[in-house]
């Protein structure tokens, strides 16, 4: 990936978040302050900036409620190999007893 690909990305990325914003009816200084951060970084990441810290999303995804989203990021992958491999038993699983 190229820097321009990458820029395209973050861009709309950036979109995507000012979307989510205009829905729920709320300013740059409203969501900003949500999210404690500056408006200026609010402007940044809507404008697909780099620099932006990854907290500053993580913030974001939170207060929108798609912070389940990051879950399938950097998620260990099988591969078909390790999957055909992989024994297919299952195992029951039980309560402990109780004394």
């Amino acid at each position: 990936m190229d820097v321009r690909e990458q820029r395209q990305y973050l861009s709309e990325l950036g979109i995507r978040l000012k979307t989510l914003r205009l829905a729920r009816n709320d300013t740059m200084a409203v969501f900003a302050q949500r999210l404690r951060i500056s408006a200026g970084t609010l402007r940044a990441m809507e404008h697909g900036t780099a620099t932006v810290q990854i907290g500053a999303w993580v913030k974001a995804l939170w207060v929108l409620d798609h912070l389940d989203d990051l879950n399938g990021v950097l998620a260990q992958k099988e591969s078909l190999l390790e999957q055909a491999r992989a024994p297919r038993t299952r195992s029951r699983q039980r309560a402990s007893r109780r004394a």
